[in-house]
Formats: structure tokens, sequence, C-alpha cells
């Protein structure tokens, strides 16, 4: 078990008590050495009522849908399908990563329900970004120093599979499951090409962490992809070197566009094996 040391402390969110995000800002810290993260607030928490800023709630329930997906169609000129397809890919990565890799370094899982999530669709960024409320909760386990010294911000579950099925519950059944169900209201897609996304955006998000995660590799993302249900839309295999590569189930239908793309992890690339 990986529990949190007194080393990730940054500034508290109230004075006396230490953040409960601490962890999971400089696990995301290590991953934009890999990737900026242009899909994260700058402080990953946002403001209510920030200029910009919806609530996820308004993903969820179809009202700003056609939104994100317009964002997608500007980008790429993207035709319908391929413009839900992608704004999806953009969206569920950044979704999930922070609960993701908040699971894989600490044990410690914000708790992404579309009620707590902010997202911005009017910031002038390339892509929507995401961003948590502040006073989110974070799901931890009981050895955990968060359970006793921030309780107001910290919902404290009985073991690991609890922890594992917080995540599941909050970021797939909870926001990934409507956000997606909206989707495919604006057109004709599968849902398996678009959890296809989310199975690949958690292995890329691991790997691009990898150097700072506890456990192995391998471990982190069979138990990760499992309890979202999606091990089977993605194969991560890793070379003699030790590099990684990804390889989809499903495609994000980047080769539709107008000047097409051929991912590096595709389906239509020959199977990693």
């Amino acid at each position: 078990m990986h529990t949190v040391a007194s080393r990730h402390a940054v500034p508290p969110a109230r004075a006396g008590l230490p953040d409960p995000l601490a962890a999971v800002r400089e696990v995301l810290a290590a991953a934009a050495r890999t990737r900026a993260p242009l899909g994260l607030a700058p402080h990953l928490t946002v403001d209510e009522g920030h200029p910009g800023w919806v609530p996820a709630t308004a993903l969820a329930d179809g009202t700003r849908i056609a939104d994100l997906v317009e964002t997608s169609r500007r980008r790429f000129d993207a035709a319908p399908a391929a413009a839900v397809a992608l704004a999806w890919k953009s969206y569920g990565y950044w979704l999930a990563l922070p609960a993701v890799l908040g699971w894989a370094y600490a044990r410690q899982v914000p708790l992404m329900r579309p009620a707590d999530v902010l997202v911005g669709l009017d910031t002038g960024e390339l892509v929507p970004q995401v961003g948590l409320r502040r006073g989110t909760a974070v799901a931890v386990l009981p050895s955990d120093p968060l359970a006793v010294t921030a309780p107001d911000a910290v919902t404290v579950v009985a073991d690991e599979a609890a922890l594992l099925a917080a995540l599941r519950d909050t970021l797939r059944t909870a926001h990934v499951d409507p956000v997606i169900g909206q989707l495919r209201r604006q057109v004709r897609i599968s849902g398996r090409t678009l959890l296809g996304s989310l199975a690949s955006g958690v292995a890329y998000g691991v790997l691009g962490a990898a150097e700072v995660l506890p456990g192995t590799i391998r471990d982190t993302l069979d138990a990760l992809l499992g309890a979202l249900g999606v091990a089977d839309l993605v194969a991560v295999a890793q070379a003699p070197d030790g590099s990684w590569a990804v390889q989809r189930r499903t495609c994000c239908l980047a080769f539709t566009l107008p000047a097409p793309k051929v991912c590096s992890g595709c389906c239509l690339r020959p199977d990693l094996g």
C-alpha cells in the first residue's frame, strides 16, 4: 500500500489543514513533463462562476453537449461523427487523469462526479479544460493521513477494492456513461468506440507518469482498466528496450479528417500482440 507522506505538502487550502489534492497535483506535475496539461485548469481547482466555465452536469444532461462537440468541429474541420469522437477523446482523457493518477500514485481518488467538475468551454484555450470545484471530496484508505487530518474534504473507504469501486462509480458510472449517452444522441456512433478512447487515455496517462508511480505499470494498468470495464479495448505491450506501446481496439476516426491522421496506437496499425 502506498500512502502520502509529508513530502507531498503544498500550501493548504485552509489554514492549519493539509491540501487533500496535494498528491494529485504532484503527480499531474510529473506527468506534465511528458505532455503539457492543456486540458486541465492551471491549478486543477476552479472557483464557482469563473467566466467561461460551466458545471459538467451541463454535459451529462445534454444542455451544453453540442458546444463540446463544436469545439472539436472547429478545431479539426471534422465531420459530425469524427467531431463527436475527437471531442470525447480529449475530454475523456483530461477528465480521467486526476482520478486515475491520484489512485496510481497515492491511493487518493478525487471523486469526479459531474456536479464537482467544471468544464472550460469558453476560455479561449485550444481544447475544453477540466477543473474541480474547490472542496471536491477525495476518497482515501483508512490508513491514509488525510483520513484524520482533513476530514471535511475526505471520504474514507474500507479497502483497496472499495477505493477502486469509488473511482468506477464516480468517474465511469456517474460521469463518463451519461456524457457518452448524450454524445450518441448527436450522431450514430457506438459506445464501444467512445469507451476505447477512455481506455487508451488511461493507458497513456499512466505511462506518462510511470517514472514516479509505485508498483508495476502492468499491475497498475490491469487494476484501472479492469475497474473501469475497458480492459478489452486497449493492448499495452512493453518492448525489450523497456519502452511501452499502446494500441487501441477501436478507432477515434481521426483518419477521416480533411487532413487525415493515423495515431500511433490506432487499431488500423499492425497489432501489438
